[in-house]
């Protein structure tokens, strides 16, 4: 088969400058094309000061730049309303402010909090540790045989006292695709708010926030072509307005008194300190090329190549891939090989330039359902072709070969 890339390596300094270099890492970070590294450069060439606060010109342009980011970053991920998108370090940043000032706010003892199994740590022990220190009831949704969410399950644990339904978009570590409406509804009724971790799914789905019903959305710059150190929050304009802040310090305050604050507007009363400008300016340009490229189209790329990878794998003796179909998973093919764990693997992979992932992905208690304690992890982006899944496949049978020798 032969799946061309999506999106030329020429376009990528430094898949470019790395012919032999497989990178099948994407769900940890995406390489940067020239156009994003252009824009940061650019920014630092053209705009640099620290926006909303000098009154001269170049504050200003930097201003701009800034809001431009957001009002283009918010465009592309479906919020009508840019002021409701809050920027963050990524995802983990995002997730522990709705714990720390919406959860400390209003989960109280007695309150239940439900994730899934399948959640990244980023989304599991905020929540768990809230739980804890509030005196909360900390559940979680267990898995179908096929590695997704068992919503009858999810059904029974929201009750009447549920505060908070946690979830992955798409799970990172073996790439299952949630059904959100019928999460969000289940949360819904019982008057929970739908807390999404979008990581997995903002870089490889069309997002459409204001219609995907769940009340706040994390998500990271750097797994969407983006550098890294930026990423956001878009939540319902009333969650935002009612919570208060994470944290204290320049350009989040309306007025200080000598023995009370009070809060600047949305989306400033998040955004202490100075600002990651050529982080969001980054980001714009990251999304200018997906949008360039169209999600839908890149959604369809990853997963011809998933189907492809699940097909060439399915010949090897001892590999056993993990989680739910090809037409129900992510661009991640998540692995083990039998006799060899995950590390080593990974290792003897990079030997013949084929980076991935190994471990157990941030998802420790997802491992523990699934009977092992690491996987080996590609996933693929748009600037994979199906010779990188050949390249992959190969190495992973000669590993086997040598390894069914040793033994």
């Amino acid at each position: 088969m032969n799946i061309k890339a999506l999106a030329p390596r020429s376009d990528f300094p430094l898949l470019a400058g790395d012919p032999a270099l497989r990178y099948l890492d994407s769900a940890a970070t995406t390489q940067k094309p020239q156009s994003v590294l252009d824009a940061i450069g650019g920014y630092y060439k053209r705009e640099n000061a620290n926006p909303h606060r000098g009154a001269y010109a170049l504050s200003g342009a930097a201003t701009e730049a800034y809001q431009g980011a957001r009002d283009s970053i918010a465009r592309f991920l479906g919020a009508s309303d840019p002021d409701t998108l809050i920027f963050t370090r990524g995802t983990t940043e995002s997730l522990n402010l709705l714990a720390a000032a919406w959860g400390r706010a209003n989960v109280k003892k007695g309150d239940r909090i439900v994730v899934t199994r399948l959640e990244h740590h980023a989304n599991f022990v905020p929540w768990q540790q809230l739980a804890v220190a509030v005196g909360a009831e900390f559940k979680i949704c267990e898995l179908t045989s096929a590695g997704e969410i068992d919503l009858a399950n999810l059904n029974e644990l929201v009750t009447p006292n549920t505060k908070v339904v946690a979830f992955g978009h798409v799970s990172n570590a073996i790439g299952t695709v949630n059904p959100v409406a019928d999460i969000v509804a289940i949360a819904h009724r019982a008057g929970a708010l739908a807390l999404c971790d979008g990581a997995q799914g903002a870089p490889h789905i069309t997002v459409g926030f204001d219609s995907l019903g769940v009340d706040a959305y994390a998500f990271s710059g750097h797994k969407m072509l983006g550098p890294m150190g930026i990423g956001g929050l878009i939540a319902k304009r009333d969650l935002l307005e009612d919570m208060p802040p994470y944290q204290m310090g320049g350009d989040m305050i309306a007025l200080v008194g000598d023995n009370a604050t009070t809060w600047n507007v949305l989306p400033h009363k998040f955004e202490a300190g100075t600002p990651n400008v050529e982080g969001a300016v980054g980001l714009a340009a990251g999304v200018a090329y997906l949008e360039a490229l169209g999600m839908d189209r890149v959604y369809a790329h990853e997963s011809a190549l998933v189907q492809y990878a699940t097909e060439q794998f399915a010949s090897i003796e001892d590999v056993v891939v993990l989680g739910p179909p090809p037409e129900r998973r992510g661009g991640v093919v998540s692995f083990t090989l039998r006799d060899v764990h995950p590390h080593d693997l990974s290792q003897l992979l990079d030997a013949e330039h084929i980076a991935v992932r190994a471990g157990h992905h941030c998802a420790q208690p997802l491992m523990r359902s699934l009977g092992v304690n690491a996987t080996t992890r590609a996933s693929f982006y748009v600037y994979n072709d199906s010779s990188d899944v050949d390249a992959l496949v190969g190495a992973v049978a000669r590993v086997r070969e040598r390894f069914a020798v040793a033994l």
